[in-house]
């Protein structure tokens, strides 16, 4: 996921939990006496034996999931009904404590399942994924429309202000009963009926986009046939592509396999101007074009079910559904908040076309800028602008040197938590690093991975997730994992990052602090289980390590030297922060303009597969957004953040986290910056609480005041700049 990341997508609810987006769930047949028989020797049968319930990486086979799914889903069941129909009254401890308490086979085996599937998968997981979606769908709806237990709950909401509980108990009240209303406890039996089949389409849907774009990205790499068509690739970059291409038995020849994104690392520095459009049509044309891989079909079906299923619900648009859950709060507010940002991003993007037109016109390029062109040449004007060449920066920025020196140091520093690599523990791929961490005492807080390269087995982006999620409750303690898509160097050649890369270390780590410091009773409120538009906050404020000169002076060396980076490139880094971000902003609001254009139609509204695309080029040209050199960072037919992840009209909330991200950081630098008395108190006060109290009074809390937006304008270059005489 890059620095907006993307995580794709974080897997940190427990199973059971409602994502309000994905709503997985389902019922697989009767555990038999054969099936019983095989979970025998299943590592998921009982929590595993190693520190913090790690997982059995090396003992879990593809022939385990299926038997664990269908006893981790026929037990909670038969936990669930126990509850359901007790016949002592509803309590707080017999109906809410004992649902917190279900499902911890199921829990573990949908954790390892999902984060296995996206980081390290396979044909046999893929069909796995594709049998089990539906059937969690159906297995969630049966707990979430069970009446006899919705009347337990809605007893104890109606009761709540009379049980003596404590805030996080009264929040649990309040919050399932909620969760049960919003996932239809209260519809009639026909339109649950209706519901039900709707959840199980669309999860199946979104599971099948998913692997579209997994596989259409692999298939899409472009086989380069002559060296000098890479000229300009810097060395370890032409390297990595020879080694690719041996990898798939292509010697003499060279394989640049694509990012997730519409634009492409390899467009900054390849001089062949064929090349680079080559690799930008095949990014922007990946699964829209007819083919095996072709995802337009399923955009038009899950948008119409999506909107279908908020009309049957009660809802004018599945956006409206969605955002009623976020801090945003409702259409109207994300619709001004990208509109206001949407002009001066695009007059922006316009300005620097032209810097960047100039600079080919001296050149005499011949040529109109084009998408294809934007990063080579916007290189050349950052050059001329702040004799600066981000590619000076790769021999500063070595992976191992900025997540020890870096990630981790900024971590010490703020926190006091200490790191102590694991190599005791199994891993899923050779390359997954694991740490566990402590808190400053000593004592044993979590166990961290890192998974930092690319590869054809894991999806794109860059996120984090969660195979054991704290809770004071069930005694457990996190372990989380950080997932990005560097390219693996030739074997030999050193891991060099360029700087948005470094920072998305950085970011994911954010999140990762987010799961690691929770310290709740209830696994509903555990760690990330916050809004979608919150759960970006903390991630983006751990990024402004990244540039902070005491961290920056501690991993910034030169990879052969050790020498720390000259002072005059990195002031002339810092000075170049703001270039290019009218691109930067254009690229990513487009891309959230998008997700909300889809998400905002009536059923009705929602266009055929052949109107894809024409709809997707309508909406842009709707928002003032169809800027022809910036194309959206994600186009729909690869969107996966919103048709197959957690952000369906949901993609807003990097921006929308980032106004409370750049007030947080102005705050951080009046107070001292780096400081262990500012760590504790964002620690104490926001990470540790996960969700266990409304995500902006935890904020308005740490802060002491409602946010404002104005240093998010100043730092994309997006604050008006004052007239003479004012």
């Amino acid at each position: 996921m890059t620095s907006l990341l993307p995580l794709p997508r974080s897997l940190t609810r427990r199973s059971r939990s409602l994502c309000s987006i994905l709503l997985f769930a389902g019922l697989l047949a009767p555990v038999t006496a054969a099936t019983s028989t095989a979970m025998e020797d299943n590592p998921f049968l009982r929590p595993s034996e190693l520190p913090y319930q790690y997982p059995r990486f090396d003992r879990i086979k593809n022939t385990h999931f299926l038997p664990a799914f269908a006893a981790g889903m026929a037990g909670q069941l038969k936990e669930v009904d126990a509850i359901a129909q007790a016949p002592a009254a509803p309590t707080f401890d017999n109906t809410l404590v004992t649902l917190e308490h279900s499902g911890q086979l199921l829990d573990r085996v949908h954790r390892t399942f999902s984060n296995l599937a996206g980081a390290h998968t396979d044909d046999a997981l893929r069909k796995i994924e594709k049998e089990i979606s539906p059937k969690l769908a159906a297995h969630s709806d049966s707990i979430r429309l069970n009446p006899a237990l919705f009347a337990r709950i809605e007893k104890l909401h109606q009761d709540r202000e009379r049980l003596g509980l404590d805030p996080e108990s009264k929040r649990l009240v309040e919050r399932t009963y909620k969760d049960f209303v919003r996932a239809g406890a209260k519809l009639s039996e026909p339109d649950k009926t209706k519901l039900k089949a709707m959840n199980q389409e669309i999860a199946q849907l979104q599971t099948t986009f998913a692997q579209n774009v997994q596989k259409e990205t692999n298939a899409s790499a472009l086989v380069i046939e002559d060296r000098a068509q890479l000229a300009g690739l810097p060395p370890n970059e032409i390297a990595t592509a020879e080694s690719a291409a041996r990898a798939e038995n292509k010697p003499g020849k060279f394989v640049l396999r694509l990012l997730n994104t519409s634009g492409q690392p390899a467009l900054a520095s390849l001089q062949n101007r064929a090349s680079r459009e080559r690799i930008h049509r095949a990014s922007l044309a990946r699964s829209n074009h007819g083919g095996e891989y072709d995802n337009r079909g399923i955009v038009a079906r899950l948008a119409r079910l999506r909107a279908e299923r908020a009309a049957l619900l009660g809802y004018p648009s599945h956006a409206a559904y969605q955002l009623e859950e976020q801090t945003a709060g409702s259409v109207a507010n994300v619709n001004k908040l990208l509109g206001d940002l949407a002009r001066p991003a695009v007059a922006n993007a316009r300005e620097e076309a032209a810097d960047i037109q100039a600079v080919m016109d001296q050149e005499k390029a011949g040529f109109k800028l084009a998408a294809w062109d934007w990063d080579f040449y916007s290189e050349k004007v950052r050059r001329a602008r702040h004799a600066f060449d981000a590619a000076e920066l790769k021999p500063y920025f070595e992976f191992n040197r900025v997540l020890v020196d870096g990630v981790f140091f900024a971590a010490t520093k703020l926190y006091g938590i200490t790191f102590r690599e694991r190599k005791d523990l199994p891993v899923y791929e050779p390359t997954v690093r694991v740490f566990e961490v402590f808190n400053a005492d000593g004592a044993p807080l979590a166990i961290f991975l890192s998974d930092p390269y690319a590869r054809p087995s894991k999806r794109g982006g860059a996120w984090n997730s969660g195979y054991m999620i704290q809770s004071g409750l069930l005694g457990t303690r996190p372990v989380y994992a950080n997932h990005l898509n560097i390219p693996k160097p030739a074997d030999g050649e050193p891991t060099l990052l360029t700087f948005d890369e470094a920072v998305t270390l950085f970011h994911e780590f954010g999140h990762a602090l987010h799961g690691m410091f929770s310290a709740v009773k209830y696994p509903r409120f555990a760690g990330t289980n916050v809004p979608r538009d919150f759960v970006e906050f903390p991630s983006q404020v751990n990024e402004m390590w990244a540039t902070w000169p005491e961290v920056l002076k501690n991993y910034a060396r030169h990879y052969r030297t050790g020498e720390l980076m000259p002072a005059a490139l990195l002031d002339r880094m810092l000075a170049a922060e703001k270039f290019n971000q009218g691109f930067k902003t254009t690229e990513y609001l487009a891309a959230s303009l998008l997700d909300q254009s889809w998400h905002q139609l009536k059923p009705q509204e929602v266009p055929g597969l052949d109107g894809v695309v024409a709809f997707e080029a309508a909406a842009l040209k709707k928002a003032g957004m169809d800027f022809v050199p910036v194309p959206p960072r994600y186009r729909t037919t690869y969107f996966s953040h919103v048709f197959s992840g957690g952000y369906s009209a949901g993609y807003y909330s990097y921006i929308w986290s980032e106004v409370l991200d750049a007030d947080t950081v102005e705050w951080f630098k009046q107070h001292g910056g780096l400081t262990r008395a500012n760590g504790d108190r964002f620690r104490e006060m926001l990470l540790s609480r996960g969700g266990s109290a409304e995500a902006m009074e935890l904020y308005r809390a740490f802060r002491g005041a409602a946010p404002d937006v104005k240093p998010l304008l100043k730092r994309r270059g997006l604050d008006p700049v004052p007239t003479s005489g004012q």
